[in-house]
């Protein structure tokens, strides 16, 4: 069985960090590339963050680059999302998703809020 289940999500005031983490099981994670999404209320989902299946490729969103680091741990199938510096427009539900070819598989979802 297929899971992608993501954790750290909170709330957390304007300038602060968070990391969140997405643990998968039940296929081969280090073949996938991952990657985080987001979706805000009202909005549709975007691309946040993504990392090749070995880790040599990563790639941001324009709204994040320099304030968020993606990276994965093979060894213990989880890929990670530092959030700095974090802005009330951070506000969404974040997700991981992981892909190989024509195969998606998707998490539940974390929601992160950024707020005074």
């Amino acid at each position: 069985q297929v899971q992608l289940v993501e954790s750290g999500g909170g709330l957390v005031q304007p300038g602060g960090s968070l990391r969140l983490s997405c643990a998968a099981s039940g296929f081969a994670f280090s073949t996938y590339a991952m990657s985080w999404y987001r979706q805000a209320p009202g909005k549709e989902r975007e691309l946040v963050a993504t990392i090749s299946s070995a880790g040599g490729n990563i790639n941001y969103a324009d709204s994040v680059k320099g304030r968020f680091t993606i990276s994965r741990d093979n060894a213990k199938n989880t890929i990670y999302l530092q959030m700095n510096s974090l802005k009330p427009e951070d506000t969404a539900v974040y997700y991981c998703k992981g892909r190989r070819w024509a195969t998606d598989y998707w998490g539940q979802g974390t929601q992160v809020t950024v707020s005074s």
